[in-house]
């Protein structure tokens, strides 16, 4: 009786065994592994690009931010006391916040500011044989911090109505960006 017993538990244990081996722990080397990944940091660090730093206006203290691109060497406006298209005075910000529009259909003009502006798109589109077409090419704004916001958004509709589409607000980078939360940041 015990050699029965014995014969129908190592039986069981054969059907258990051959059940089960699928479930067995397989050794798994994670050295290539981790070479890898050590691998493609390197590579998507010593690649990244930086980009070149546009110098910042004399006279404007750009506000911060701790997310957005550097800036890269591109038509430039510039505001604090005076607003300068590439570091050349185009006029007061008090003449531009004072300033009437000529355009009863577009109140927010500054129409010194725009014929300047559209000087610089026609000569671009003449450079690129673009035609009467917004102009590609970016524009950024270096505007001082106390800038008022009325201000802002008069020469940002000047800028898009003497055709440039791709406008953009220079900050100081300050540090890392927040950790995310979803969505984007609006700096």
């Amino acid at each position: 009786m015990a050699a029965e017993m014995t014969r129908a538990r190592s039986a069981r244990e054969a059907r258990r065994t051959a059940q089960f081996a699928k479930f067995r722990m397989v050794e798994l080397n994670l050295v290539p592994l981790v070479d890898t990944f050590v691998a493609i940091v390197f590579f998507s660090l010593a690649t990244a690009t930086i980009g070149e730093q546009m110098p910042v206006m004399p006279g404007v203290t750009l506000p911060d931010s701790r997310v957005g691109e550097t800036a890269f060497r591109e038509l430039t406006i510039g505001i604090s006391n005076q607003i300068t298209i590439n570091a050349v005075p185009i006029m007061t910000t008090r003449e531009a916040a004072a300033a009437p529009s000529n355009n009863p259909n577009e109140p927010l003009l500054i129409p010194q500011l725009y014929s300047a502006l559209r000087v610089e798109a026609d000569s671009i589109r003449k450079a690129k044989g673009l035609g009467d077409t917004s102009v590609p090419n970016k524009l950024a704004i270096h505007g001082d911090k106390t800038m008022q916001y009325a201000l802002l958004a008069r020469i940002m509709q000047t800028a898009r109505l003497a055709g440039f589409r791709n406008v953009s607000l220079q900050v100081n980078r300050t540090g890392d960006a927040p950790a995310a939360t979803g969505r984007p940041a609006n700096n």
